[in-house]
Parts: C-alpha cells; sequence; structure tokens
C-alpha cells in the first residue's frame, strides 16, 4: 500500500464535496436496499460524517499507532447502529465504485489495490474492536428520565436512570438517541461523578436545527426513554498529577468539568486548589451559577469565577459586573482567565464552543502552560 497514492487519490476524490458521499449512500442503498433503515432519514449529517471520518483516516494512513484508536473507537461506536461483520463487504464495495467513479482516468489497478489494502485494515481493526467491546460491555443503554429542570428558554438539566450500571470516568460523554429522532446520536457529558443509584445528568443547549437538542431541551418529560452508547473521551483527570486544577468551560461545556469537580471532591486525599471559570454570552447564560456558588461555600479549596462577553462592564470603568449571586467579570472568556493567572504551576481542563476552546488554549500557552498540560474538548455539531 503506498500511502502518499492514497492520499493524492484522496485528495482527488474529496475536492468533490458533498456528490462523493451523496453518490456512496445512494450506490449501497441500490445494492443493499435492507441498509436503509439502519440510517436516519435525513443523511445530509450522516454525508457530513462519511467524509470527516475519511479524511481523517487516509491523513493517517502512514501512521498506525495514531490511527489504531480511531478506528477501534469506531468500530465501539457502530455497534449501536447494529453494524455487524457481513455489513462491511458491503461497503467496502460501494466505497470502491464511488472512489472509482469520481478518480475517472487516474483510476488504476494500483490505486483499487492501494484502497482494498486500506479497507481491509481499517475494517480489521473495526471488527476485532467491536467484538473485544461485546464480550463486556452493550450496545447501548436504555435510560428513563427521572427529572427535568429547564434552566432557561434554551438549556435544560435532565436527569436519566439507566436500566443498568452505566461505567464512565468523569469527563466522559456518550452518544444519546430519543424514539422521535432514531438513527439520530449526538454526544452529551455527564454532569456528575458516578453514583451510587447510577443516575446521570446532562446539560442540554438548544441548537438551532439541530435534530435531537430541541427535543431534549423543549420537548422531553419526565418518564421518556432514551438510549446512550458506550463512554468515550480522554477530557478526565490526572489522578496522578500533584498540581493545582484549572477548569475553563463556556456554556454547557461545563457538564464534564462539573464531573471533574465531584471527583476531586469525593477524593480522600486533600484536594488541590481548584479554580474555575464559567462563562457564557450574558448573565442568564450562566444556567449554573447558583449551584456552583454553593459549591464554593462549601468547598474552601475551590473558587468559582463567573464570566459573561457580552454585556458592558460598567460603561468601561469597571471589568467587574455586580450580581445577585457574586461577582461577574466582563470579558471573553479566555481574556478573563489570563487576567486572573499565573496558571504555569497548574492542569488545565478547557470544554465549550470550538472558537473558545482554540482562544483559550492559545492564552494558556502564551502564559506558559505546557501544551501537554492542557486537556481539551470542544462541542459543535456533536451537540444538537
Amino acid at each position: 500500500m503506498d500511502a502518499q497514492r492514497l492520499k493524492d487519490s484522496f485528495d482527488r476524490v474529496a475536492g468533490e464535496g458533498d456528490a462523493v458521499a451523496l453518490f456512496f449512500y445512494s450506490d449501497l442503498f441500490v445494492r443493499n436496499p435492507h441498509l436503509r433503515d439502519m440510517f436516519p432519514v435525513g443523511m445530509a449529517g450522516q454525508r457530513d460524517k462519511l467524509l470527516r471520518a475519511l479524511g481523517h483516516i487516509v491523513s493517517r494512513v502512514d501512521d498506525l499507532p495514531a490511527l489504531v484508536p480511531f478506528l477501534q473507537q469506531l468500530g465501539r461506536d457502530h455497534r449501536r447502529f447494529g453494524i455487524v461483520a457481513e455489513h462491511y463487504p458491503n461497503v467496502g464495495a460501494s466505497l470502491l465504485a464511488t472512489l472509482r467513479h469520481f478518480s475517472g482516468t487516474a483510476w488504476s489497478d494500483e490505486v483499487e489495490s492501494d484502497w482494498n489494502a486500506a479497507y481491509s485494515l481499517v475494517a480489521k481493526v473495526m471488527l476485532e474492536a467491536a467484538d473485544e467491546n461485546a464480550l463486556s460491555s452493550p450496545a447501548w443503554w436504555n435510560g428513563q428520565i427521572v427529572a427535568v429542570e429547564r434552566r432557561r428558554f434554551d438549556i435544560s438539566v435532565l436527569r436519566v436512570q439507566p436500566d443498568r450500571p452505566l461505567p464512565y470516568v468523569p469527563g466522559q460523554s456518550v452518544a444519546l438517541e430519543v424514539p422521535t429522532r432514531l438513527r439520530h446520536w449526538r454526544y452529551y457529558s455527564m454532569a456528575n461523578a458516578p453514583r451510587p443509584d447510577q443516575t446521570v445528568d446532562f446539560h442540554v443547549r438548544l441548537v438551532d436545527g439541530g435534530p435531537v437538542s430541541p427535543v431534549l431541551v423543549r420537548g422531553t418529560d419526565v418518564g421518556d426513554r432514551v438510549r446512550m452508547g458506550s463512554p468515550i473521551g480522554t477530557l478526565t483527570l490526572d489522578e496522578a498529577s500533584g498540581r493545582d486544577v484549572l477548569l475553563i468551560a463556556g456554556s454547557t461545556g461545563l457538564a464534564p468539568l462539573k464531573a471533574i469537580l465531584e471527583q476531586i471532591a469525593h477524593r480522600p486525599a486533600p484536594p488541590p486548589r481548584v479554580h474555575l471559570f464559567f462563562g457564557a454570552r450574558t448573565r442568564d447564560g450562566l444556567y449554573d451559577l447558583e449551584d456552583l456558588t454553593k459549591l464554593a461555600g462549601e468547598f474552601p479549596w475551590l473558587t468559582v469565577v463567573p464570566a459573561v462577553s457580552d454585556e458592558s462592564g460598567g460603561h468601561g470603568f469597571s471589568s467587574v459586573l455586580q450580581a445577585g449571586d457574586g461577582d461577574v467579570e466582563h470579558g471573553n472568556l479566555s481574556d478573563v482567565v489570563a487576567r486572573r493567572g499565573p496558571w504555569d504551576g497548574h492542569d488545565a481542563y478547557v470544554c465549550g464552543p470550538s472558537a473558545m476552546v482554540g482562544h483559550t488554549v492559545e492564552q494558556l500557552t502564551r502564559l506558559g502552560v505546557p501544551r501537554d498540560r492542557i486537556r481539551l474538548e470542544t462541542f459543535a455539531d456533536a451537540q444538537r
């Protein structure tokens, strides 16, 4: 398998944009009509995912240590869609047909051999990971909504009771599916450390045009059902570190960091100093500030700093706004964090909108925080 030839081939095909995924799925469903019911009715999001996954795989095809974990997770994730071994040849045949169609005269026996070898490797790693995962984990968990708090018109906090223990590490996420949006799975982070009663909380923000978040925020009541996939994610606490902790959350990016905060609070050893920065565009976007303020009053090692970016700071005379539940700083979250430093002796955990996370990571590295001590997660299309 010639990695560079494979990359050149994909670059040529990917230039055709959405037509590639449209051709692939049309070919797949014409050849295998029984597979259509395994996919959502609306395929636009699915087509985007296909091209992103292919691009990621091809870009790392010559770096197996980086590629294999991604493929293993992909194989485990596909269990919740009902994908089994006999489906892989069907997918491979349609993938080759698609690549051949869009390659035109650039297609050759050598290129076809490269793609066959690459797909064989991908299928082997995914299937092995799925089979291993099936020995210890169900394809999904059934859950029942046991509490709903609508914090804002566009933010709800949901408490879910799984039908069996859901083993996860604080900071991880699961994919959720609701009965009215079958096969539309979206990732949400657990907002609590594991509890004896196994319940988990999710902080859900409504995203316009999303197939799942509007249902969860506005159309979900106690007693409703959801399905949850296997926990994933690496935004987890470094238990071996003795450093203080910096948590930086934008909007509902608070959820995994609040779970990490609970984990720290439950540790038997004296906890590190923890600074939690919680940012939103406006004060009513600080939907969980009341609870965070109570936690800060309970734990002397915890400092909570709320911040808003779209409200004036006293006509330019002050960087602090007075709110009924404490001082709220004004400015972009990354700037608020910077002026409260230094942070070079801390482990940093960042979660929120992709732009906010990117700016915050840049700011922290400029302030001397080593990049390997910054753990992050972004949300965009994953939470819709």
